[in-house]
């Protein structure tokens, strides 16, 4: 069982920034990781994606201005997020998979807004 924490949400106006991080109970080594977001009325949709090697998988909305990247020896995945608009306002997810195993964090708020 992995346990994802995490944390750096906040309210932020638009174009600014937040960088998130998804903290795991233990190693992230071998694991793909994600980020995901839900924003009210809507289905949860893909954000980033950083395999195991650590090639990247953005969805369009967020090319460009989100980074993700991992530390695995930290069990850490980020997301930087940059030139954030109100679309981006959302409950935003870590995810964790390796094989038939797959976790979800608690989500993080990022509300973008004047």
């Amino acid at each position: 069982q992995v346990q994802l924490v995490e944390s750096g949400g906040g309210l932020v106006q638009p174009g600014g920034s937040l960088r998130l991080s998804c903290t795991a109970s233990g190693t992230i080594f071998g694991w793909n990781m994600g980020w995901y977001r839900q924003a009210p009325g809507k289905q949860r949709e893909l954000v980033a994606t950083i395999n195991r090697r650590g090639s990247t998988n953005y969805a369009d909305s967020v090319k460009g201005r989100f980074t993700i990247s991992r530390d695995d020896a930290k069990g850490t995945v980020f997301l930087q997020m940059n030139s954030l608009n109100p679309e981006d306002t959302a409950l935003y997810y870590c995810n964790a998979a390796y094989m038939e195993e797959n976790y979800w964090g608690q989500g993080t708020q990022v509300t973008v807004s004047s």
